[in-house]
């Protein structure tokens, strides 16, 4: 792929706050030809979409669709609308995420564990099935699908245990779909796996950063998930301690690795006095 998305299609989930914003303004300002906007929030969706077609060039077209990833067949619905509107995408950036920083029984199974795993884990899977056959059979341009996992998909840790699930699901999917169209020579299509810690975004504010993983600026996770995109890197794991200490667990025993994890790096503790977005 060039070294710009300029004339690319390109979809957001989770497009109205955060990271799906930095996503969205990336692409309108390096000249893409249609950025696809999907947020649940409409109000925020169409007021950011106003701020994108100000500054966008003549040739880019801005779409935005309200939709509950939650739902399945809201999802299917708008997948068609796209479809019909602004063509199949060829860049497919899976950013939509929630959380609840809480013990794993203080969460309501309906409330809280099943829209959890619906917009975490089912939702990429969902979305990416109804583009993926599209950009198979387009073999002749690059295309790339983008799943923004957590390094809590690595690594176990206190009080986001269903926030884990979710993105622990999310890895060993994407990376299986890897290699599932790699081994099936559909070589066009490359998967970017993304396993950042904190971002100062304010979706985990409250959490600290364990020793070595500082809380990161969404303007260098933003042009690292670029790069990586980009250049169709396999996974991506943000900054360089979560790789080390995702080696540390795979090797340690459990109880040795709860030793350091725990007291030295301070991960089982970063969520003790989280808050989240308000």
């Amino acid at each position: 792929m060039a070294r710009t998305v300029r004339g690319a299609r390109i979809l957001i989930t989770g497009a109205a706050s955060g990271m799906g914003r930095l996503y969205a303004e990336r692409a309108v300002l390096e000249g893409a030809k249609s950025v696809v906007l999907w947020d649940v929030n409409k109000a925020s969706l169409e007021e950011f979409a106003e701020v994108l077609r100000a500054v966008a060039e003549p040739g880019t077209a801005v779409y935005t669709y309200a939709v509950d990833l939650g739902e399945l067949g809201a999802i299917a619905q708008t997948a068609h609308k796209v479809r019909r509107h602004a063509g199949d995408p060829d860049i497919v950036i899976n950013n939509a995420g929630i959380v609840r920083g809480a013990l794993f029984w203080e969460h309501d199974n309906g409330d809280d564990t099943r829209k959890i795993m619906q917009v975490n884990a089912l939702a990429p899977m969902y979305v990416t099935r109804e583009f993926l056959p599209a950009m198979i059979e387009d073999s002749y341009r690059a295309k790339r699908i983008v799943n923004i996992a957590s390094a809590a998909g690595l690594l176990s840790n206190p009080r986001m245990s269903v926030y884990a699930a979710s993105k622990w699901a999310v890895v060993g999917w994407s990376d299986s779909l890897r290699l599932e169209l790699e081994r099936e020579d559909h070589t066009n299509v490359k998967v970017t796996t993304v396993t950042p810690s904190y971002i100062d975004t304010g979706m985990f504010e409250g959490a600290r950063g364990p020793l070595l993983t500082p809380i990161m600026k969404p303007e260098y996770v933003v042009d690292r998930v670029w790069d990586a995109m980009l250049a169709g890197r396999p996974m991506l794991m943000l900054p360089k301690s979560v790789g080390l200490a995702k080696a540390l667990k795979g090797i340690l025993p459990t109880r040795a690795w709860d030793a350091i994890a725990g007291p030295v790096f301070g991960v089982y503790s970063s969520m003790d006095d989280f808050v989240g977005r308000s």
